[in-house]
């Protein structure tokens, strides 16, 4: 397939057509991008060869255009000195360089033309291949949403199941009867002596600070409603 007939099938390509009834459309973006870039690089490396051309063929002209003039200076120096035959056979040489010069023209504009298709067709290629590149990147966004919902969705349906409920139950009764057999450690025993004696000092303690709040408010009232 020549690259301008796969450059014309890829610019009239519908591709959100083709990744509709593609099976894996991330795949499909990913070939036809592969295929836009392979197409690009030979379409920019065919434009570089014809511009060289052309540049070759100019330098051509260049020294094509020299000798007419130089046939066209000695015909008139033969006429000067009265030799017709010599400018005769000058101006048969100055009309064959003119023609060769001519044709080298046309090369050159027929070059010209197809190197503004070329630069055209780059532009083109590269805008829809800019477009690829976008629906690429979505498709990969979409892609990895679809993954992570899905993921998700399955997670909430193993939380939703009766053995992580049943698990969850168990593991609370345990908890339960951990805490009932922590309150059951202390449950009936009695204090010892050195726990009543300091229960009986901070009750002393307490009583201490309440009647130093109470005569602090009141006063001389305080203490002898304490003195009753």
């Amino acid at each position: 397939m020549g690259i301008f007939t796969r450059f014309r099938d890829i610019v009239s390509s519908n591709i959100n057509a083709m990744l509709d009834k593609a099976e894996d459309p991330e795949k499909m973006i990913k070939l036809m991008i592969r295929e836009m870039e392979d197409t690009l690089i030979e379409l920019k490396s065919s434009c570089a060869g014809v511009i060289a051309s052309r540049k070759k063929i100019q330098r051509k002209l260049e020294d094509v255009s020299e000798r007419v003039e130089l046939w066209e200076e000695r015909a008139a120096l033969a006429v000067s000195k009265g030799k017709d035959d010599l400018a005769r056979e000058a101006l048969v040489e100055k009309r064959r360089f003119a023609s060769l010069a001519e044709v080298m023209e046309k090369e050159i504009s027929d070059h010209t033309g197809l190197i503004e298709q070329y630069q055209h067709d780059i532009g083109e290629l590269e805008g829809k291949l800019a477009s690829a590149k976008e629906k690429k990147r979505v498709l990969v966004q979409r892609h990895r949403k679809a993954q992570n919902k899905k993921r998700a969705q399955e997670d909430i349906r193993r939380m939703d199941g009766t053995d992580s409920m049943a698990r969850f139950e168990h593991l609370e009764s345990r908890i339960e009867r951990m805490e009932a057999e922590a309150d059951m450690v202390n449950f009936g025993r009695k204090p010892t002596a050195e726990e009543e004696l300091n229960n009986i000092a901070t009750d002393e303690e307490i009583e201490k600070e309440l009647a130093n709040m109470k005569a602090a408010a009141y006063g001389d009232t305080g203490k002898k409603e304490q003195n009753a």
